[in-house]
């Protein structure tokens, strides 16, 4: 006797899950091995020193705009990386470092914070990654819409992990409000798509291209700076053509540099 066909409706939600399993679970697993293996030092005792990345103020005269990311300290680094802003104005002889920290809330402090420390420093012992390096007039062209994006950003009081307000969402934020402040963001900077005020499309960071978010829980953008990404729950994963890399989330970007 004939077994009776799987209904289509059936072979596609299996097809579906297989996908989503080997595009979200299996990176995810493959990020918290990784995790796991390296050597995390207590929170206490971890390292905030400077890599060499960031210009010395004392030697160079001119503007400098940097922006880096690092994995997060703890569990959370399996899923997502933490963002911030360096800028120097010309002449200056510091750093003025931009970044929203949510544990400051149980300080009864605001999760942003101002600094003047190393933009290049460690975070937590994880050597940052830096995403965009804009010096002379163009920095200088940009620096005074930094600071009032930063002054305009919504969610300065408030703080949240998943699918933001967060570090990532800050940065995003003030990326998108500068014209000319174009950083391609990493797939693991989690709550980059967190978009203010119920907006549901907005300009990329990149630049180029469009995006739709839904409150960062799913969404999709398309640009020629990010290529292709699906946001499924703030899992994101899709393909980057220049170069080309396939982006997973947890693992990141993965191909040709």
């Amino acid at each position: 006797m004939t077994e009776p066909a799987e209904p289509t409706h059936r072979r596609w939600r299996r097809r579906i899950a297989w996908w989503l399993m080997a595009l979200v679970v299996v990176p995810l697993m493959g990020s918290a091995a990784l995790v796991a293996a390296s050597e995390t030092p207590h929170w206490s005792t971890a390292s905030h020193d400077p890599t060499g990345q960031a210009p010395d103020p004392a030697t160079t005269p001119e503007a400098v705009v940097q922006v880096y990311a690092a994995r997060t300290w703890g569990w959370r680094g399996v899923f997502a990386v933490h963002s911030w802003i360096g800028i120097k104005p010309k002449n200056a002889l510091q750093y003025t470092r931009y970044e929203v920290i949510g544990w400051r809330l149980y300080y009864g402090r605001p999760p942003l914070k101002i600094s003047n420390r190393a933009p290049d420093a460690e975070w937590f012992s994880r050597r940052p990654e830096l995403l965009a390096d804009i010096r002379g007039e163009d920095a200088e062209t940009i620096i005074p819409k930094i600071k009032q994006a930063v002054r305009d950003y919504p969610f300065a009081e408030y703080y949240r992990t998943w699918p933001g307000p967060n570090s990532n969402t800050f940065v995003a934020h003030v990326v998108r409000s500068v014209p000319g402040f174009n950083v391609d963001l990493p797939v693991t900077a989690v709550g980059k798509d967190y978009l203010a005020d119920g907006v549901l499309n907005t300009r990329l960071p990149g630049g180029r291209g469009m995006q739709v978010s839904l409150g960062g829980y799913a969404g999709v953008l398309l640009g020629p700076e990010e290529g292709l990404e699906i946001n499924v729950l703030g899992a994101a994963f899709g393909i980057d053509l220049n170069p080309p890399a396939l982006k997973l989330p947890g693992l990141g970007r993965v191909g040709m540099n």
